[in-house]
Parts: structure tokens; C-alpha cells; sequence
């Protein structure tokens, strides 16, 4: 359980300093009293994200371990939701989303939250990886960033690579698939949408122009 919750996750360290967790050295640290001051709660994240937890009743100076079982009972079943709920407070308040390995599928989320305002959202539980931007107006998606096998593209072999999908105008496909970066839009209507690999042969202010575009045909 512990492990969804932080599933495709990674530290945004200064908000955990700003949540109240202490740095020593390369260690983040956090306590809190627990139900009741009966217990306290520990909980340490290294600089490289992972991550640890001790429950430790006060009147024995014990750890306690019974919530991360099967155990059954009212009193346990009490600790444990209180348990997943601090968890899930830390991972809402200090936590941010970690699905892509391409560092221009991170620069295209900044530029679309600072352009637009706009936030990925991640639609498909099946496909942590796949994600979409839509416009506020009309809710039609601009962009959607996908996770594809290279020989889906067209290419040879099974690895996985990232590519982005753009609205652009139909007229002009043909000419822009002549582009080696350039393909059909993949997993969308191919007269409308293309497809750009992220893997940095095309310049990252070149990625930001087709994306304006594709905002701006979103909306007619």
C-alpha cells in the first residue's frame, strides 16, 4: 500500500523543509504525535527518494508493525487508516508526478502550466505513462504525451520511447511528415494530429511552437 501511494512519484524537497521535515545531511526526517500521543510516527526520505517509517509506542519505547499486515481489529484498524492518511497528506502536499524519463516531456509540462495554466492529466489507470492537456474552454485535448514501442513508428524493435501527439492543420501534414522527426499522429485521427518523438532531435522552441498551434486548433 505504502508503495502505491508514492507509485511513479518524486520529492519536491523543499516542500518537504516547508511540511516541517528536518535535513540532516542527505536525510529528511519528520515526527508527529499518533493517536493520541500514544505513539509517535517517524518517518525518514533520503535525498535518492526512499522511503522509511517506524511506529513507535511511547509507553514501551517499541515499534509497532501490526498496521502493515493483514491483522485484524478495531484497534488496529484505526492505527492503520491514520497511518495511510499522514502518508497520503505528505505525498499530496510534498510529492510530485514522475511517470516520464524524457527531460522534454518535463520542460513541455512547465511550458504549458506557465503559457496556459494548464496541468497534464493522467486519464489511464493502465497507462500510468500516458498522459493529456486540454483546453479550459472546451475541454479538447491539445496535446497528449504517450509512451509508444520505437516499431510502432515504424521502426525496428520493442523499446519504449515518449512521443508527443499535436493537432495540426490537415493541409500541411504531408508536407511536415516529410520531417524525420515527424509522424502520424499516433492512436489519433492521422488527418489531424501528428506525432513528435522526444528524444531531442528536434529543438525543444520548435516542440513549443507546434504545441501553440495545437492549442490555437483546439479551439475552432
Amino acid at each position: 500500500m505504502k508503495e502505491e501511494i508514492f507509485k511513479y512519484k518524486k520529492t519536491n524537497f523543499e516542500k518537504l523543509i516547508s511540511y516541517g521535515f528536518l535535513k540532516n545531511k542527505n536525510i529528511y526526517n519528520y515526527s508527529i504525535p499518533f493517536i493520541q500521543g500514544d505513539f509517535v510516527l517517524n518517518i525518514e526520505i533520503s535525498k535518492e527518494g526512499k522511503f522509511k517509517t517506524e511506529l513507535i509506542e511511547k509507553e514501551t519505547k517499541e515499534p509497532y508493525s501490526l498496521h502493515l499486515t493483514d491483522a485484524k481489529g478495531i484497534f488496529v484498524g484505526e492505527i492503520r487508516d491514520e497511518y495511510y492518511k499522514i502518508l497520503e497528506d505528505i505525498e499530496k502536499n510534498c510529492f510530485e508526478i514522475s511517470v516520464f524519463k524524457s527531460e522534454y516531456a518535463y520542460k513541455i509540462i512547465k511550458y504549458i502550466k506557465k503559457k496556459y495554466g494548464d496541468e497534464i492529466e493522467y486519464l489511464w489507470e493502465k497507462f500510468p505513462d500516458n498522459g493529456i492537456a486540454r483546453r479550459k474552454d472546451n475541454s479538447k485535448w491539445y496535446l497528449a504525451i504517450l509512451t509508444v514501442k520505437k516499431c510502432k513508428l515504424g521502426f525496428e524493435g520493442d523499446e519504449k520511447v515518449e512521443v508527443i501527439d499535436l493537432r495540426a492543420e490537415s493541409q500541411k501534414i504531408p508536407e511536415l511528415l516529410k520531417n524525420d522527426n515527424i509522424f502520424a499522429g499516433y492512436h489519433m485521427n492521422k488527418k489531424h494530429w501528428i506525432s513528435i518523438i522526444l528524444d531531442g532531435s528536434m529543438p525543444i522552441k520548435e516542440v513549443y511552437n507546434f504545441i501553440d498551434k495545437s492549442y490555437i486548433l483546439a479551439k475552432k
